[in-house]
């Protein structure tokens, strides 16, 4: 896939993914030249089909929009030009910034999220649908204290998904792939934990050559919840959500038992929690 003029992404090679345009105005008008979009925020839309969830987001009702939606077989519909702000994010901060809508591009993948297991085995969405019990995974959530049943993704979602990706980072200075659940973590938890987020984050914004893997230091974060702040000290402001276990950070440099890492944002975490 490829994205031509910053607004239409493209099939390449005879490949039919790019299925439809279904243009809307819910958007907030073009990125400025000085603030072009650097962002991926990955959602979940909560429905079974896509043309449900297209049918929402282009209902001039609805105060919401993305770029593209991703079916269940990996085809795209694209709703709004890449040039354009859509209303994806909604109330959301990361790091210092507010209103992510003005610094991403939005990517819904037709998932119901959350599932309810009833007496009898059945598993149902939030809309009381019925889905096949083989799509329900039971996971924790990284903001939430428990496990419950997640809809599964499809394979072929997964790779149109980190295929969108890597055309946006082509044409744009993205240098943050984020969750809704991450800018919104009170009132979102999309796309959830069964989603590759953190495996999609690292492929996507690690910027090595491969002549360079031997002078970057990579990491893991061993505990549960780890701490990200502005400077290398306990008193310093937290800068982002805490990186869960497990996720793998590029150690940037090191300094008094702490270390200045980059995993889409960059940041100080307590070295010893580091292996």
């Amino acid at each position: 896939m490829k994205i031509e003029n910053k607004e239409f992404l493209k099939s390449e090679r005879g490949d039919p993914k790019v299925i439809d345009k279904r243009s809307t105005d819910k958007t907030s008008g073009r990125f400025s030249r000085s603030t072009l979009p650097d962002t991926i925020i990955i959602h979940y839309t909560g429905s079974t089909t896509a043309e449900s969830a297209i049918r929402t987001l282009t209902d001039p009702r609805v105060k919401a929009s993305a770029h593209v939606v991703v079916d269940l077989d990996g085809t795209v519909t694209q709703l709004i030009p890449f040039s354009h702000i859509g209303w994806h994010a909604g109330v959301s901060s990361y790091g210092d910034r507010n209103g992510i809508n003005k610094y991403s591009l939005g990517i819904e993948i037709v998932n119901p999220g959350y599932l309810t297991k009833t007496a009898d085995g059945a598993f149902y969405t939030a809309y009381n649908q019925k889905v096949d019990a083989s799509k329900a995974e039971l996971k924790k959530h990284r903001n939430e204290s428990s496990e419950r049943y997640w809809h599964t993704y499809t394979t072929e979602q997964i790779v149109t998904v980190e295929e969108i990706c890597r055309a946006m980072k082509e044409v744009f200075p993205i240098s943050y792939l984020l969750g809704h659940e991450e800018i919104s973590p009170k009132r979102k938890v999309d796309p959830g934990p069964c989603f590759p987020l953190e495996k999609l984050r690292s492929k996507i914004l690690d910027l090595r050559s491969q002549d360079e893997d031997d002078l970057i230091q990579k990491g893991v974060v061993l505990v549960d919840n780890l701490n990200i702040r502005s400077d290398g000290n306990m008193a310093a402001g937290k800068v982002a959500l805490p990186l869960k276990k497990d996720t793998l950070v590029e150690i940037i440099e090191s300094k008094d038992g702490w270390h200045r890492v980059k995993v889409g944002i960059e940041g100080w975490v307590y070295s010893k929690f580091i292996g």
